[in-house]
């Protein structure tokens, strides 16, 4: 398995990836057209065009023998809810807005080495703190995020299919 910056090419597979892995953090009574809205909205190959262009963020991907199991998307600045901004005590801070791995890499330390990469990519741009959102229905992301130094420190609200639901602010040093 190897960790990657990925670049413009990687968009469509990154797309796929995120067709594939957005639904396992999902809470139960998501339904299938929200999933599709956000896939469709802020995971398509086009968004992930965007992302892979703009400076401000920078996507990392794992492969496994050829094949794109899981991804990480760290937005560098100041966050702008001002609910996060207000329970966030490192600075300055990135976002791990999304982090995903395949459920058949689940288990194989895939999503671990991707954290490490992630997280040494984020001190190597300047950040000395990271910052994520993550369900409150996720028990298995927290227990994740929190074996790798993170700790809650507020709440905040993510709006999906035109719902809002209830997120963990959790936090560490780099």
């Amino acid at each position: 398995m190897a960790v990657r910056t990925a670049g413009p090419a990687d968009a469509a597979a990154l797309a796929t990836l995120a067709a594939a892995t957005f639904r396992l953090a999902c809470p139960p009574q998501t339904t299938e057209a929200a999933i599709a809205e956000f896939l469709r909205d802020v995971l398509s190959e086009a968004r992930f065009g965007e992302y892979l262009s703009d400076p401000a963020k920078l996507v990392l991907v794992a492969e496994q023998d050829g094949l794109a199991v899981g991804y990480t998307l760290l937005v560098f600045g100041e966050p702008s809810d001002p609910d996060v901004a207000g329970a966030l005590g490192i600075r300055p801070t990135v976002e791990l807005s999304k982090c995903y791995v395949r459920a058949e890499a689940h288990g194989a330390g895939t999503a671990s080495a991707l954290m490490a990469a992630t997280l040494e990519a984020a001190g190597e741009r300047g950040a000395a703190g990271a910052w994520l959102g993550v369900n409150e229905q996720n028990a298995r992301a927290i227990r994740f995020y929190e074996k790798h130094g993170f700790a809650t420190v507020g709440r905040k609200r993510f709006l999906l299919g035109g719902v809002y639901e209830n997120d963990f602010t959790l936090e560490r040093a780099l």
